[in-house]
């Protein structure tokens, strides 16, 4: 299978999609937790109550107009939950003890709902760039689906009853992942995170909480829920959003201007690494791959297109190597394929510059 095949064939079609704002917004994420009422929440239910709640999730998602297919937990290889993870498309908890859990994915990939993770549905639909209103009027549309056909846990007074306090009201969790290097390289991150910290927004790692910005790839989000409706909890994060990706913007002009040259090293460096290296591990690759993602977006680099670098950032994951490679693979041996890999497909690109 040639590269440009198993980007087709293997990556999200979000995270191949354009959107506004995508030199620095990889994504846009709504999340609506909801659970059915007088059925205990997952880490209560017995394993009866679990199995009711994916069958009528099953018979609620059927047959309507967002072509939208079920699949138990248990049926799928380990290997593709993985790459689920690894997509955005459920959460790693999802894929752990999976018995009486499911997902149901959309064909094109842009809605998910995980069945009996935390909370018994949770529905999400995520837009490539900056179009956090796009993925809430698509969430919001299945969601309404569902209601007609399932009874939700719904207080007037709280909201959305939730498997966490801090869901409780909206239900909704929003999230814009993005990708920021140079407020990262000048250690600016370390004064951005707890400003947002303190407008009641979270910043995390690339896959939520509990994980480390690798690559310079964080995930800003709202933290609560509740006294606040879906609109202004979406409105209030666009502006905060809206702000840091000026800042690094704003970065990366006087980084261009006061230390070109030097930029220019490090990113050429980084490419050159990734172009002769026969091993690399997943944490180096992602860091080199930003780097030299930064040299293509500031122009630095003019031999290589960005959606090459997002496609490796993806194609390099744990996941996507072995999909890809066709086969089951230890640490080392992901290394040495991981490698192999990025120096084919940056040959590739080359080649096809140069034709």
């Amino acid at each position: 299978m040639s590269v440009p095949e198993a980007v087709n064939n293997v990556v999200a079609k979000w995270m191949k999609g354009r959107g506004p704002d995508d030199e620095i917004v990889l994504g846009s994420r709504i999340r609506l937790a909801r659970n059915v009422t007088k059925v205990p929440f997952p880490a209560a239910a017995t394993e009866e109550q679990l199995g009711h709640v994916c069958e009528i999730a099953k018979s609620a998602t059927a047959d309507n107009k967002f072509n939208l297919d079920y699949f138990a937990m248990a049926h799928i290889p380990q290997l593709e939950r993985e790459l689920l993870v690894e997509k955005h498309l459920v959460s790693p908890q999802q894929i752990q003890n999976v018995h009486r859990k499911a997902v149901i994915l959309r064909k094109d990939e842009l809605v998910s709902i995980m069945v009996n993770e935390e909370d018994h549905l949770r529905i999400q639909s995520i837009y490539p760039g900056f179009q956090l209103d796009s993925a809430w009027e698509q969430c919001d549309q299945v969601d309404d689906v569902i209601s007609e056909r399932l009874e939700y846990a719904f207080s007037q007074g709280l909201g959305y009853f939730t498997a966490c306090p801090t869901n409780v009201g909206t239900g909704l969790r929003a999230s814009v992942m993005m990708h920021l290097p140079v407020l990262s390289i000048t250690k600016q991150m370390q004064r951005v995170i707890p400003a947002v910290n303190k407008l009641g927004l979270a910043v995390r790692g690339l896959y939520g909480e509990g994980t480390e910005a690798v690559g310079s790839i964080y995930q800003v989000s709202n933290q609560l829920t509740l006294g606040h409706s879906e609109q202004e909890i979406i409105a209030h994060l666009e502006t905060v959003a809206r702000r840091i990706i000026e800042q690094e913007k704003e970065a990366r002009q006087q980084i261009l201007t006061m230390g070109k040259a030097r930029l220019e090293d490090r990113t050429y460096r980084a490419l050159g690494v990734l172009s002769q290296a026969r091993v690399l591990s997943s944490q180096e690759a992602m860091q080199l791959l930003s780097e030299v993602w930064l040299g293509v977006d500031l122009g630095l680099i003019k031999e290589l297109d960005a959606q090459i670098l997002k496609s490796l950032v993806v194609l390099t994951r744990a996941a996507h190597l072995q999909k890809v490679g066709g086969k089951t693979m230890d640490t080392e041996e992901r290394d040495v394929y991981r490698a192999e890999l990025v120096r084919e497909y940056i040959r590739s690109a080359l080649m096809d510059i140069d034709a």
